[in-house]
């Protein structure tokens, strides 16, 4: 299977700013690339680049003031299979743990484990260990909180959202990465494409998605607490604690969006 991903953002600034992109196709996704990325920057502006404490490929560019446009555009193959099943995977005792996996065991920005805890315990101690209650942790998730983007903020807490009971997927995802922290499951955050591949097409505009890894039976596993099932074609941007590692852009000034169009689509 062949997909193309890409976009075009567009903002507003009223000076020159300097600014972190991280816009690039993630380093594992390398051998798959069949057309290389082309980031661009119009007005033109060098962008220079450098790979961060988790591996994801970042660019610093200074963007010049007024309209500044970001494109990218690139193919990809797939397996075209399902997001990978273990059922039987096991949990590890924290002191068989990989020391790299220790720090996603941890509270951070968007994930408070240490006010969400109790409740984590309270709701899934008697779910089987492992496989069975990561899903446990999606099936909560995603019956509890109704996705909705008129109510999305970039503020909102994994402890925020369980209160309040809506969100969208970087939402979802804090909340069920939390919940796996909580229960000494290491959990990181996940971001990328993830287009209609597999799934009726969806009338809203397209956007980035948010899922998360769990460390389970001596690797890394996908699970999507927004839509609660294996899905087909992700491609992989970033990874981090939560969403505060991975941000698409970060402007070290003003800045207003003025046009975000993605795409992820299969080619026949």
């Amino acid at each position: 299977m062949r997909i193309r991903v890409g976009f075009d953002i567009q903002f507003d600034l009223p000076a020159p700013a300097p600014m972190i992109l991280t816009l690039n196709l993630h380093p594992s996704r390398s051998p798959t690339v069949i057309q290389p990325e082309s980031l661009t920057v119009e007005p033109f502006a060098p962008i220079s680049f450098y790979y961060d404490v988790f591996g994801n490929c970042c660019g610093r560019v200074t963007a010049p003031g007024g309209r500044v446009r970001f494109t990218n555009d690139a193919i990809v193959s797939d397996t075209g299979e399902l997001d990978a099943y273990q059922p039987t995977a096991i949990q590890h005792r924290l002191e068989d743990l990989p020391s790299d996996a220790m720090q996603f065991l941890l509270a951070s920005r968007y994930c408070e484990v240490d006010l969400l805890k109790d409740e984590a315990w309270r709701l899934f101690s008697q779910t089987p260990m492992g496989w069975g209650r990561v899903q446990a942790v999606c099936d909560f998730v995603h019956n509890h909180l109704r996705f909705d983007y008129k109510t999305a903020r970039v503020t909102r807490t994994a402890l925020e959202a369980y209160r309040e009971r809506q969100g969208v997927c970087r939402d979802f995802t804090h909340l069920a990465i939390t919940f796996c922290r909580s229960l000494n499951i290491p959990a990181r955050y996940a971001t990328g494409y993830l287009g209609d591949i597999g799934i009726p097409a969806d009338p809203s505009p397209m956007d980035f998605s948010a899922w998360f890894e769990v460390y389970l039976d001596g690797r890394w596993w996908t699970f999507d607490a927004r839509h609660n099932k294996r899905r087909i074609g992700r491609v992989l941007m970033a990874r981090g604690r939560d969403a505060v590692d991975v941000p698409l852009t970060t402007t070290f000034g003003a800045s207003t969006l003025q046009k975000f169009h993605i795409w992820c689509d299969e080619l026949r």
